[in-house]
């Protein structure tokens, strides 16, 4: 079997940036609920968590609970730690890894990744906003899509005072989002810096 794919030459094809210009157009009602529903489960039923890692060990138990609240007739699926093939830097250097994403079936370069930090505290936000603006921003992360979400897994405090830590350390506004105004969630809105020839 031979495969001869060429990254530039698909993601400069009109049909293929139409696709992923259009495929998620409402996140917080076709990601985000089916994230909440698995939390919902997660917190009915606790699975075991690694306490020694935290991260990893809550995002890789939420991948199957955020499967089980699919339907299975999703354009999409979920996956845990799938790689970001379009911002790799030349070999051997591994290419972005996301905590999850939700991957398109009929092109599945075009993902909407969930990048997952832990806080141990409301204030201890310093991770989460680089990822924000070093990952997001500069399109190293969801080279393919218009939007993508930061999970916060908070260990102590109010999650109230979490967003306003890191409503500060983005210096940017918090908005609600409107599917799910009773949940500690919000989002942002930001310019990004699209890379030359991107």
């Amino acid at each position: 079997m031979t495969w001869a794919v060429s990254p530039a030459a698909a993601t400069s094809d009109p049909a293929f940036l139409t696709l992923a210009a259009s495929w998620a157009p409402e996140p917080a009602r076709q990601f985000l609920s089916l994230v909440w529903l698995a939390y919902d489960a997660m917190r009915e039923s606790m699975p075991f968590v690694d306490g020694g890692d935290l991260e990893r060990s809550i995002t890789q138990v939420l991948e199957p609970r955020i499967s089980a609240a699919m339907t299975g007739f999703e354009p999409f699926y979920v996956q845990h730690g799938p790689f970001e093939r379009e911002t790799r830097r030349p070999a051997p250097a591994q290419p972005p890894e996301y905590d999850l994403a939700f991957v398109l079936r009929a092109d599945e370069r075009i993902m909407w990744p969930l990048e997952a930090k832990v806080l141990e505290t409301p204030g201890a936000v310093a991770a989460y906003a680089h990822d924000v603006e070093n990952e997001f921003l500069k399109c190293r992360y969801a080279p393919f899509s218009s939007s993508g979400a930061m999970l916060a897994y908070l260990i102590s405090g109010d999650a109230t005072d979490a967003l306003a830590s890191i409503a500060t350390k983005l210096g940017c506004e918090l908005h609600d989002v409107v599917e799910h105004s009773a949940r500690p969630n919000r989002y942002s809105k930001h310019t990004r810096s699209v890379p030359p020839g991107k």
